[in-house]
């Protein structure tokens, strides 16, 4: 016999982020980048991530937040936006 889930049963954002192997830093990027709270950010990044046109599309999110934290003088926010990306591109190269 099959067993069946209770209907109470829901995945965490940590299980949707390592599911698609995406890290928190890289979610928080895409969502200020995008101007959204992180779960919105986080659910249309795990679909994106999918598709080689999805990841393309990432890797300009993340460039055009890489290069808007360059411009702001925050060198704080630069490296870290730096590393994120740098991440992205070594998780996910098949569309760089």
């Amino acid at each position: 016999m099959y067993r069946h889930l209770e209907e109470n049963t829901m995945l965490s954002m940590r299980d949707c982020l390592d599911y698609c192997n995406l890290t928190d830093d890289e979610v928080a990027l895409i969502a200020e980048h995008e101007d959204i709270p992180d779960a919105a950010a986080a659910t249309i990044a795990c679909g994106l991530v999918q598709t080689p046109e999805g990841v393309l599309l990432l890797t300009q999110y993340l460039s055009e937040a890489l290069e808007r934290a360059e411009r702001s003088g925050d060198s704080e926010r630069a490296a870290r936006a730096r590393s994120v990306w740098h991440r992205f591109q070594h998780d996910f190269p098949q569309a760089h």
